[in-house]
Parts: structure tokens; sequence; C-alpha cells
């Protein structure tokens, strides 16, 4: 487990041609919107690619219990963040919509999933994968996986050592999660990574708690799996958001507290230190 290091205070996307598998795509706000195919229809998503003509490395990043858009219509401003962020840094960024795509609003208060996180949404998960891997402008082993909290989640279910992709394309080569809930993998008692993982989490996160995450880390770590665990003093849920007040929400299905019940808000030093941490990670792609 690392400990926490103060940081340092350290787009357009190109409308796409030629490709069969992408619908008309409108440019908005730096992003594309596109329609890849899933096992179950198609999957809505939003693309950020960076300047050049590639090939490039690529990140899935996949959505919380939310979604990925704001009541008003507008892409959410945590993935508009690192969308912009990552594609800057020279990779190409998809963003499949699990939720939207099927008709579903947000989940967060839902106790009964349709899609769910270790089933649905890992399927959603290589369906990505698989999309990125038919583009000429992209390095199809150079794939990385991102998620925050129930797509963190997703992202734990996808890279386990039993879930080993059957096709014969390249696996996803590295995989970061953000709060995610860690405890239904501690609890089957048969989690293991075969990818490297990098985990981000607060230590007052009372919706996907760290200590089941530390514990999974240690048992890990002792097999001899590349994961990392950070966890930041004082961040709660939702830390990396760019500008989320402090508050507490009372419309989710499952807390650590069992109220429904949690806090969320940004925390700028533990943002700025995930921050560099993921540029760091994703070097190695």
């Amino acid at each position: 487990m690392s400990s926490f290091v103060m940081p340092t205070l350290a787009r357009f996307a190109l409308v796409l041609t030629g490709l069969a598998l992408l619908t008309h795509a409108a440019l908005a706000g730096g992003y594309e919107r596109v329609r890849l195919p899933s096992y179950d229809g198609d999957l809505d998503a939003v693309l950020y690619r960076p300047k050049g003509p590639g090939p490039f490395r690529a990140v899935v990043a996949l959505h919380g219990c939310g979604g990925l858009w704001r009541d008003n219509g507008r892409l959410s401003l945590r993935h508009s963040d690192w969308g912009e962020r990552l594609a800057e840094d020279g990779f190409l960024v998809l963003m499949p919509d699990s939720f939207g795509s099927r008709k579903l609003g947000s989940q967060c208060g839902v106790k009964e999933l349709t899609v769910r996180p270790s089933r649905e949404r890992v399927a959603d998960a290589a369906a990505a994968r698989h999309w990125l891997q038919t583009r000429g402008d992209i390095r199809p082993d150079r794939i990385a996986l991102l998620g925050w909290s129930g797509g963190g989640s997703t992202v734990l279910a996808a890279i386990r050592k039993d879930r080993r992709p059957a096709d014969e394309r390249p696996d996803f080569a590295r995989a970061i999660a953000f709060y995610p809930g860690c405890r239904g993998q501690l609890e089957s008692g048969s989690f293991a990574a075969r990818l490297p993982l990098l985990m981000l989490i607060g230590d007052l996160d009372d919706w996907t708690p760290a200590a089941p995450c530390d514990f999974l880390t240690k048992a890990a770590r002792t097999r001899g799996e590349a994961i990392d665990l950070v966890i930041y003093p004082g961040a709660l849920h939702d830390f990396d958001h760019p500008r989320r007040e402090v508050k507490e929400r009372s419309d989710i299905a499952y807390s650590a507290t069992g109220t429904g019940k949690a806090t969320v808000g940004t925390n700028p030093a533990a943002r700025e230190d995930a921050i560099a941490r993921v540029k760091a990670f994703l070097k190695g792609l």
C-alpha cells in the first residue's frame, strides 16, 4: 500500500472517417458520440480522441452508478475532466454508457440491479475493448481499463484471473479503480488479479470503504500480484471530482453504514495526487 504524497502543482477530438462501426459523430465539448456493438444491442459511448494520426494507446473508462450524463443532458464534469485530461496526454478514451444505452437512469438507489457490475458491465468493457481493437489508429495491446465506484467494481471483476477473455485478441494491459466496492471480491475468496492494478480511495469513504480494499490488496500482494493501493487521509467518495461540494447523499441503495447515506465531495490534494499517479501508471502502457 502506498502512502499519500503531496503533489506538485502541476481538444478537440478529430471527426473520424471510414469506420464501419462509427455512427454519425457529433463533436461537442471535445468528444464524439459513437455506437458500438455489444452482446445485447448497441452501446452508446463517448469518445475522446487525441491530436495526431496515431496509433494511440487507449483507455476504456467506466462510469459509476450515476451514469455518464447530467440531468441537463450534458456529460458529467468528472467524465469530461478525465476525458480531456487523458486525451491531452495522448490517449484515446472510450466511455461506454451502460445505463443510458439500456434506457436506464441513475442506478445509485436501485437494490435489484439489472445491469450488474460483475456481469453486464464486464461484458460492456469487453465490447469496448473489441471495438477499439478494430480501429487502425489504436495499439490493440495497449488498452487500459479504468472505472469509478460501480465502474471500479466492474474493473475488479473484469481483471480476475478466472475471467480471462476467451477471444484471441490482446487483453487489457493495465487497470485503475477509483473507490471500488471491494467487499464482494474479498468475500468471494477467489479474487486474483491477472493485470497490474492501481486502486485509489479515501480513508473517510463511507460508501465504498477502504478497509476491504486494504485486505484485498494485502492478500493479493502475498501472492505476488501487481496491485498498488493508495488510501488518502481525509478523503471521501468522489474525491477526484473537479468541484463537488462536500455533502451527504441519502439516495443510495447500499452504504457502509447501512443507512443508505454517504458523504461525498472533492479533496483537492488527493485529486491532484491521483491525477499524477494515474499519469505515471499509464506511462507503463
